[in-house]
């Protein structure tokens, strides 16, 4: 088996199956032999099964949220935040289901007719993270379902309790088995099953860019379409136009989501020389104001990292980043209350040479850098090999279609924090991968197109 722990005090939460190989191949056949009979159901009858399983959970959702609090250690508003954003994807792709639509095309011989349909890709398996452990399983469930595909879903070891109540859930709204399947057990096992199965034809994971290169890499062997939604370095830019205190309110809520530990966090805050001391002051006195404590309390609070690796990195480059000469605001070290929690911490003084300028921090920690011209800082913001989001705060309208336009990221986001919502096509290009999950550019992934000319039409 394999034990859960609570991240904020190290206690037991539960435990799931450490599934082996032969477990884990007798998964993947139901996946594979449910896939031809639910392909062929209507897509009305696939929306109306994802419709009662978002019922289902909607009407429990507090249960939902604090087992999530319990085994990620994100505190209970947040959590039902998440669940709030996590079923939005059931929704929104239940309805979706009845809306793949093909072609017609002026036919290019006599008494033909030309069509394009759209024909789901087939079995499909998914890898999901732990920081969003609810939000991660429904938007890749959903959308393989109501695309017609059956899916096979590796959660996380450190945060699977989240995604095998989902299951059970999914199992109550009449999702037969199957067309969802679970399993748990060794990370690098489990990946090489699945890309190695030539009946899978698509995977689509979130996590590390290093493994995203590891998996694709196995992937080619047998052409398996993938989505990849790997690591960021996000850029957050603060012009001298902007309103200092919306723009604060968007950074320290985007950079304080789940402690940090989040792929979209802002990773390098850029302000300009003009407002940049009085725009540290005013994050710094947010942050201040924030606790720091374990999650099962009604208001928000920064909880603990995820595991002492994590803490530990953290840490490590925040003690770089003294030594190299930046100055700590505000934290700066362990949280006195121990275990795996960690000081928010404000930095100044960096610059784009630093170690942390070219890491994925995954933690509550604000490095503050100077710009002067517009052009400068977008070079800088694209100075990096991911190109997942960037947020901007200006309100000069020429600036921000200029910033769209310029600024290498999947996602610009102008003047808020907030990223994302069902409706919208979440990903990045460059080192933070390929393809969209969201919007009805999200099941376009899960579809193959097919050609279709009916010649002999003859009367």
């Amino acid at each position: 088996m394999i034990e859960v722990v609570n991240p904020a005090d190290g206690s037991r939460v539960g435990v799931v199956p450490h599934m082996d190989a032969a477990q884990v191949k007798a998964a993947i056949d139901r996946t594979c032999d449910a896939f031809p009979a639910w392909s062929r159901r209507l897509a009305k009858e696939r929306g109306d099964l994802l419709r009662r399983w978002f019922e289902l959970v909607r009407d429990d959702k507090q249960a939902f949220a604090e087992i999530m609090v319990q085994e990620n250690g994100k505190c209970l508003a947040e959590a039902l935040g998440e669940i709030d954003y996590g079923l939005g994807f059931i929704e929104w792709y239940a309805e979706e289901a009845k809306r793949v639509y093909g072609d017609t095309i002026p036919s290019h011989a006599p008494h033909a007719t030309v069509m394009v349909m759209k024909t789901p890709v087939g079995p499909t398996a998914a890898i999901t993270p732990w920081n969003f452990p609810f939000m991660m399983i429904t938007r890749k469930v959903a959308t393989a379902l109501a695309a017609g595909c059956t899916m096979i879903i590796k959660p996380s070891e450190e945060t699977p309790l989240t995604a095998y109540k989902l299951l059970e859930y999914a199992r109550k709204a009449g999702i037969p088995e199957g067309v969802f399947e679970m399993v748990t057990g060794n990370p690098p096992e489990i990946g090489a099953l699945f890309t190695g199965d030539e009946r899978i034809r698509k995977i689509s994971f979130t996590g590390s860019t290093a493994v995203g290169r590891l998996l694709a890499q196995a992937s080619g062997a047998t052409l398996t379409k993938m989505t990849l939604e790997l690591g960021g370095n996000a850029p957050f830019i603060v012009f001298d136009d902007a309103t200092l205190e919306q723009a604060a309110a968007g950074l320290v809520a985007a950079k304080l989501r789940n402690s940090g530990q989040v792929c979209i966090s802002p990773n390098r805050i850029y302000v300009h020389d003009g407002i940049y001391d009085r725009f540290v002051q005013e994050v710094a006195e947010r942050v201040a104001r924030i606790p720091v404590d374990q999650g099962m309390r009604p208001d928000f609070v920064v909880g603990p990292l995820i595991n002492q690796a994590g803490l530990q990195k953290v840490d490590q480059l925040v003690q770089d980043s003294r030594r190299d000469g930046a100055t700590v605001v505000l934290g700066g070290r362990p949280h006195a209350k121990g275990g795996l929690f960690y000081e928010p911490t404000v930095l100044t003084g960096l610059n784009d040479d630093m170690r942390i300028a070219r890491t994925e921090i995954f933690g509550p920690v604000f490095p503050f850098y100077r710009f002067s011209t517009e052009d400068e800082v977008v070079r800088r913001a694209n100075q990096t090999e991911y190109g997942l989001v960037a947020y901007a705060y200006t309100r000069d309208v020429g600036r921000a279609f200029r910033l769209a336009r310029d600024i290498e990221a999947g996602m610009v986001i102008l003047n808020s924090g907030s990223v994302g919502t069902a409706s919208v096509p979440f990903g990045g290009v460059k080192q933070s991968g390929y393809g969209r999950e969201g919007s009805h550019h999200g099941i376009e992934e899960y579809v193959d197109v097919r050609y279709v000319l009916a010649a002999g039409q003859d009367v």
